[in-house]
């Protein structure tokens, strides 16, 4: 929430250099502190008798994967419609405030989701939270000027935690206990390379308002499609 603000003020005030410096010594610091905490270093690697090699990358989990990088999408081509927001309206610091206010969606989000137990098995949240996150995304399609764009995308920022802690818990019914981890970093690396994607599409696009606007939402639409085709798979999978 606050990395956003910071990079936007950092730019705006000292240039873009000094922003990037903040986010290298920010980058080595946290890095640090999670080398050097207990957990980590205490950690040994627990070797299991057997091979798990069956299901990691199986078709439902597969396109789980895929869902988790139409996710990325809508969040790279989020940051680049931010600058270009910031750019078309001339408020530099709009480029950190759409994000931070994303995140603020989805630290909230977080606090709802985790307050109560849901209905529902993994896979049947996780298409309810992608639901959610694909029509928070809509209202950008009617161009709203900042201060509207900074309410609006607080919406799809709500279901971004949900629809992540669901791919890991539904992850977690697709894959052996000794082999999670590795899934895991599958579906943070799926983002990652989605946001990649996004932030490209939406660079190349960024001179076309509409269609800069719609890419989140179109990001979020192919997680939804994906997911929903996928459903009755990873349920006979275990996914429930």
């Amino acid at each position: 929430m606050a990395g956003p603000l910071l990079v936007a003020a950092l730019a705006t005030a000292y240039g873009p250099r000094a922003a990037i410096l903040a986010t290298v010594v920010l980058g080595l610091v946290g890095t640090t502190v999670v080398l050097t905490a207990p957990p980590s270093r205490t950690w040994r690697p627990q070797h299991t008798a057997g091979s798990a090699a069956a299901g990691l990358h199986s078709t439902p989990l597969s396109l789980v994967f895929l869902a988790h990088a139409g996710f990325g999408i809508a969040l790279g081509a989020m940051n680049v419609w931010a600058v270009a927001m910031a750019e078309l309206h001339e408020v530099e610091l709009l480029s950190g405030l759409i994000p931070a206010a994303f995140a603020t969606g989805s630290f909230l989000g977080g606090l709802l989701y985790a307050r109560r137990a849901w209905p529902g098995s993994p896979i049947v949240q996780l298409l309810s939270g992608a639901a959610g996150f694909c029509a928070g995304w809509l209202p950008l399609l009617a161009l709203p000027g900042p201060h509207m764009a900074t309410v609006v995308v607080t919406v799809p920022g709500v279901f971004l935690t949900v629809v992540i802690a669901c791919g890991f818990t539904t992850a977690d019914a697709l894959v052996p206990t000794q082999r999670r981890t590795e899934a895991y970093a599958w579906l943070i690396a799926s983002v990652g390379v989605g946001q990649a994607a996004g932030t490209a599409l939406a660079g190349a696009l960024a001179t076309h308002r509409l269609t800069a606007a719609a890419l989140p939402a179109a990001g979020a639409a192919l997680a939804l499609t994906v997911l929903a085709a996928a459903r009755h798979r990873i349920t006979a999978r275990g996914g429930h």
